[in-house]
């Protein structure tokens, strides 16, 4: 990829992927503007790295040591200020570039929180509903990852952050089976993550969080105006609230379970 700053927008992207090679053409030619695209790669066994490389990436293995340290370890090999985080399966619009190329000319703010377009069932969201927000282009020195976070390790802004209303895409959710399987995944680390923190299982909260959690999604974020989709996306959300809730309780009987049996096993010796 050019290195000319004189043409380029003086912007870092960096991607963290593996066997990616389904959507990381389309994410890297969608940051053709940008001056510097890193890809680091925790070990793909497709065509990942030759692809990414084949479009101008500079692409740099380093191990998987979680969600949040592989995204600081790509950060950290940015050249400019201002950079950009984007994931695999992503795509930035033309509105989303100028939008960029906009923000960094000012000097208020040192983030920009950006709203994400889910592709789910052949069509993306209607943007009258209340699209999912992610803070991605920041100033480097400013921002510091939620390392003890093994998921959703948004960063954390030391300065002020801008929102806006412009969005990028995002292919990650497209069909029931793939977004059931992240939830699952997911869901496992948040409950472990918590469970790490010393967060307690609520017994209360495991009998209200999934309809809770449809409510807020359907209604108040407004997923009712997507029709069928708006309320499969919904029921699949407050499912995924409902375990991570209930895979911290499971965790929290498990170390009951556990300790219960260390006593018996220190008194019958």
């Amino acid at each position: 990829m050019s290195q000319n700053t004189n043409e380029k927008i003086p912007v870092s992207v960096f991607i963290i992927a593996q066997n990616e090679e389904q959507h990381i053409a389309r994410v890297i030619n969608s940051c053709k503007d940008f001056d510097e695209v890193i890809v680091v790669d925790s070990g793909s066994t497709d065509n990942t790295k030759q692809i990414a490389e084949s479009l101008g990436a500079t692409v740099v293995h380093n191990d998987w040591p979680g969600y949040a340290k592989q995204k600081q370890y790509a950060m950290s090999l940015c050249k400019h200020e201002w950079v950009l985080n984007l994931d695999a399966d992503e795509e930035l619009t033309s509105e989303f570039i100028q939008e960029i190329k906009n923000f960094i000319q000012q000097d208020h703010f040192v983030a920009l929180k950006c709203r994400r377009n889910d592709l789910f069932l052949g069509r993306f969201f209607p943007t009258s509903i209340r699209l999912p927000t992610n803070t991605r282009l920041f100033k480097k020195d400013h921002i510091q990852y939620y390392l003890d976070n093994l998921v959703h390790e948004g960063p954390e802004i030391q300065g002020k952050t801008k929102h806006t209303s412009v969005y990028f895409k995002h292919y990650g959710y497209s069909d029931i089976e793939t977004l059931n399987k992240k939830y699952e995944y997911y869901s496992t680390l948040k409950a472990q993550e918590k469970f790490n923190k010393g967060k307690k299982a609520s017994r209360l909260k495991l009998l209200l969080v999934a309809p809770l959690e449809f409510i807020r999604v359907y209604f108040i974020y407004r997923y009712c105006f997507a029709g069928l989709r708006g309320f499969i996306f919904a029921k699949l959300s407050a499912h995924y609230a409902f375990l991570k809730e209930a895979k911290l309780y499971s965790y929290h009987q498990r170390q009951k379970h556990s300790r219960t049996q260390d006593s018996e096993k220190a008194k019958n010796q």
